[in-house]
């Protein structure tokens, strides 16, 4: 194999240069499966590197899945992360997924040490019902470290099986049938379908690019509403980050008229270092925070995490979490600790948060106008404004070219304040297959356009 890699000049290392054009060339295509790497002492002599570069890279690129090596033969480009079967010939970007080949290279590795571990059997009894105690201890600190919530504390944190069964746990303490939960006029589909589970109804907040409005959200309290829903980074679908005044006008609102707030913030892994402290660090005393690990290391791991406000609302979600289902389960949790303990955790963020980056820069540029930026280029999401019923015709329209997205029927709680359609960037398994449904979703758009100018006509 005559490979001979580009690196990028930039501050990072040689070796950490030689590693990403590795994974580079590997994930856009240049190095197909089962490829054969020239041997260490070759590649080091054509790039001008010592031999102990080559052979620590190569080996870190075994660990991370992206090789194979066998002694004697030598080193060889895994196989494919596994495409999703497309038997419809449909491109779903409806669902709010990451890229999942930089955690699924892992994971094969991480299961076989995991297999290693002496303590391995506890994970088959029944755990306590916040979690096991390492698991939580290992989420509070990782929430500190990325900075998504620079104040947490295991001690009244919950593991929870994904952010949707925190959400459900918060309302169903929160909330009687009847009541009403305040959400942005356009978020998560989830809030509605838990709401009208548990016979509550939703109203949806006026927005602007600041969030939502303080105004609405004190008019809605007035009425009678007591428990809001947000997601103040990388707010589902629009993408906008709520600005640290708008967070501290939230906080003061909710103080005033004794609201309790549930916030979601799942998406600011992708906002690092570009998102004010949680609403949860200004108004802590009544605050749900929810984070989790599905919109990074992939849904399947079902790990989220619950920190209560006060000692008395832990103990009441720990009494339903008893009474409903007992105890947690513990295997997804285990593989979301042990990457974040052994640094994996942060290489996964790193490579998704560059993937993302360069996927929503690809969808800004083939749909244009027609796409809102996000507050952050790396959010996993785009929202493309429009009025209800173009925005209909315009899903339905990329649905009959093989590509789904979300329409506004799911996301809109008030389609008088907000619309449009959401497409979700992560859902394809690589940047050929998202290029080719944007460009099916651009004709989309298009067609919309012609049909529109020839009603004029």
């Amino acid at each position: 194999m005559s490979w001979i890699p580009t690196l990028q000049d930039d501050a990072d290392t040689v070796s950490g240069r030689l590693l990403s054009a590795l994974r580079r060339d590997i994930e856009e295509g240049r190095l197909s499966p089962g490829t054969r790497l020239p041997p260490h002492r070759d590649l080091a002599h054509r790039l001008g590197i010592g031999i102990g570069t080559v052979t620590s890279v190569y080996g870190e690129a075994a660990r991370q899945g992206l090789l194979t090596a066998t002694v004697g033969r030598g080193s060889f480009v895994a196989d494919a992360v596994a495409r999703p079967d497309r038997g419809d010939g449909v491109v779903d970007l409806s669902r709010n997924v990451p890229p999942l080949g930089s955690a699924q290279r892992r994971l094969p590795a991480t299961l076989a040490r995991l297999a290693r571990r002496h303590d391995l059997g506890q994970l088959l009894d029944y755990a306590p019902p916040a979690g096991l105690e390492a698991h939580r201890r290992t989420a509070a600190s990782w929430l500190r470290r990325i900075g998504a919530f620079p104040d947490a504390r295991a001690g009244r944190l919950i593991v929870t099986t994904g952010a949707q069964q925190a959400m459900t746990l918060a309302f169903d303490i929160l909330c009687r049938p009847g009541d009403a939960i305040m959400t942005e006029a356009a978020s998560y589909f989830g809030v509605r379908s838990i709401a009208q589970a548990g016979g509550q109804t939703t109203i949806g907040l006026a927005m602007d690019e600041d969030g939502l409005l303080p105004d609405a959200l004190d008019r809605a309290a007035a009425a009678g509403a007591r428990v809001l829903y947000t997601l103040p980074t990388l707010q589902n679908p629009t993408g906008r980050i709520m600005s640290e005044q708008r967070r501290r006008d939230i906080a003061a609102i909710a103080r005033r008229r004794d609201l309790w707030i549930v916030e979601d913030d799942l998406y600011s892994i992708y906002a690092t270092g570009n998102a004010p402290a949680p609403l949860a660090a200004h108004a802590p005393e009544r605050c749900f925070y929810i984070h989790g690990t599905s919109k990074v290391f992939g849904p399947g791991l079902r790990t989220g995490f619950l920190i209560a406000p006060d000692d008395d609302h832990f103990e009441q979600i720990l009494r339903l979490i008893r009474a409903r289902i007992y105890a947690p389960a513990t295997m997804g949790p285990t593989v979301a600790c042990h990457w974040i303990e052994d640094g994996s955790a942060d290489e996964i963020v790193a490579e998704t948060q560059a993937e993302m980056l360069a996927r929503g820069r690809l969808a800004i540029e083939r749909l244009g106008g027609a796409a809102s930026p996000p507050a952050d280029p790396r959010c996993p999401h785009l929202w493309l404004p429009m009025p209800e019923l173009e925005a209909e015709r315009v899903a339905a329209r990329a649905l009959r070219a093989g590509v789904k997205l979300t329409p506004p029927s799911a996301p809109v709680i008030d389609p008088s304040l907000i619309s449009g359609v959401r497409l979700c960037l992560g859902a394809t398994v690589d940047r050929a297959e998202l290029d080719s449904a944007l460009d099916r979703i651009a004709k989309a758009l298009d067609s919309g356009r012609t049909e529109a100018a020839e009603a004029v006509i």
